[in-house]
């Protein structure tokens, strides 16, 4: 009996582990860049994020990933985070994100009007 809980505590422990290492993974998949953090954002390396590999949906834009998608919502600039049909809105883009990422720019091509 001893020994059927600890298995069991073992892998609920091993399924919490992969699922955090997920979230992370996905998490830093959608924004790759680093440095330029001040004002005027300038020495940024890394690849800006590309808005024409994600999803279109009728309110923005998603990025699917392996355990979270992430929402963009092409009018307002709210990020949001989906995990197991569960919404929550994270933030509105940064200053660094608009000059960086350029997601207005993206939006307007897509027909959105953002208000961000």
């Amino acid at each position: 009996m001893i020994i059927t809980v600890k298995l069991f505590a073992l892998a609920g422990l091993a399924l919490v582990v992969v699922l955090l290492i997920g979230i992370f993974l996905d998490i830093k998949d959608f924004d790759k860049t680093k440095g330029g953090y001040e004002p005027p954002y300038i020495g940024v390396t890394g690849e800006p994020v590309d808005w024409d590999s994600m999803d279109l949906t009728s309110t923005g834009l998603v990025k699917r990933g392996h355990v979270i998608n992430v929402l963009v919502d092409g009018t307002t600039g709210m990020i949001s985070f989906e995990i197991f049909k569960r919404k929550i809105d994270w933030r509105i883009f940064s200053d660094r994100a608009l000059v960086v990422h350029k997601p207005r720019d993206a939006f307007i091509r897509l027909g959105f009007k953002p208000q961000f």
